[in-house]
């Protein structure tokens, strides 16, 4: 190997210690080439610079021979040139790693490229209906196959190998010491060119349309969540395969019921009457109505839990509760007789009468009490 260009210790170039695994060492290499490939970088010396020294680490760490050579005598065992270095077979399987990340090259990334766009449609939802389930036809608008020219895009159905590529459907581009392969510009992998256009779609082969397209959205979904209809997205060009429709839902703000996960959250308001001396509300739920049973005393905030009243979530068999929060209200715009009976009861308020009918009140009493007398030492 040549003199190297760092004399800077090539386990702290990779971030990694001593005892890393080779793994380790390619994971770390990765992202660093990541970042600082010289196609990411063009106008930064200073990181091409350490791309450079990236590299050189990785090839005397990935190779056991070096490696062992370095660990014992440092960059000075490796000036004269022991060692294999690594193989080309392992370069290429790291840099084609990085250059699929980087560049999307490569059969698959070709194939992607090739294949229509996925299309995004947000479906706004009632409460009721992302619970209950619904199917409805939605309109998108994407690009469809030309059926005048059989998504060829040619007017007469005759192609010509393209020039650019000479039929590859690949390019392959040079950048400084690093060559490349990517999906070619002009006939996007296909390999042929059209010789006589399509009128109707300039010999695209696509043309915009807005589709209808049917979804059957399953009980249970929340927001956020998405459905995959496979195929229903862009069509490829030159009549290859369609992307995918995902289509996302949005459940609109409900007036009485709040979702979290598969249970359900309403407020009921109560007289102060019925929270005194208790009694039963007829309560509103999803499938209809139920009893909820408030017990004498019930303070405002407090929790009732009706089960099986909530959700039943697309992902499980189980569902939800429904958590009903009374809320005690203040009578309002009293008349003489209401505020004469009001103020009777309030005069009954008195002595260890007060404590027990309103025991927060007179803890809360006793707390301030106790902070004056504190602030006050």
């Amino acid at each position: 190997m040549a003199a190297t260009m760092s004399k800077r210790d090539y386990y702290e170039v990779l971030g990694v210690p001593k005892t890393a695994t080779e793994e380790d060492i390619k994971k770390a290499f990765r992202r660093l080439a990541m970042k600082l490939h010289p196609d990411r970088n063009p106008d930064d010396p200073e990181a091409q610079d350490k791309f450079k020294e990236a590299k050189e680490a990785y090839e005397v760490l990935c190779s056991a021979q070096q490696r062992a050579v370095y660990d014992r005598h440092g960059h000075a065992g490796l000036a004269g040139g022991r060692g294999a270095g690594a193989g080309p077979g392992d370069l290429g399987d790291i840099f084609g790693d990085i250059f699929g990340d980087i560049f999307g090259a490569g059969r698959g990334a070709q194939q992607r490229a090739r294949r229509g766009s996925d299309l995004r449609f947000v479906m706004e939802l009632d409460l009721e209906q992302a619970v209950a389930g619904v199917e409805r036809e939605i309109n998108v608008p994407t690009l469809v196959g030309c059926h005048h020219c059989a998504s060829s895009g040619s007017a007469d159905g005759k192609t010509t190998t393209c020039r650019t590529c000479a039929g590859q459907g690949r390019v392959r581009v040079q950048n400084g010491i690093f060559s490349i392969q990517q999906t070619c510009p002009t006939c996007h992998g296909a390999g042929k060119a059209v010789a006589n256009p399509c009128k109707h779609c300039d010999g695209h082969g696509r043309l915009e349309e807005e589709k209808v397209v049917r979804v059957k959205v399953p009980s249970g979904v929340d927001q956020g969540d998405r459905i995959r209809l496979s195929g229903e997205g862009e069509a490829g060009p030159a009549g290859a395969g369609a992307g995918d429709l995902y289509v996302e839902i949005a459940v609109r703000e409900h007036a009485i019921f709040k979702r979290d996960g598969d249970d359900l959250y309403c407020e009921i308001p109560i007289r102060v009457t019925t929270a005194a001396m208790g009694g039963e509300l007829k309560v509103p739920t999803l499938d209809g109505s139920a009893q909820l049973k408030i017990p004498e005393g019930t303070q405002t905030g407090k929790l009732f839990r009706l089960r099986s009243k909530g959700v039943q979530s697309v992902r499980s068999h189980n569902k939800g509760d429904l958590m009903c929060r009374v809320v005690v209200e203040t009578p309002v715009k009293l008349n003489a007789e209401q505020r004469e009976l009001l103020a009777q009861l309030e005069s009954t308020f008195t002595g260890e009468d007060a404590e027990r009918n309103s025991p927060r009140s007179s803890s809360w009493l006793d707390s301030v009490k106790d902070f004056i007398g504190r602030i006050g030492a």
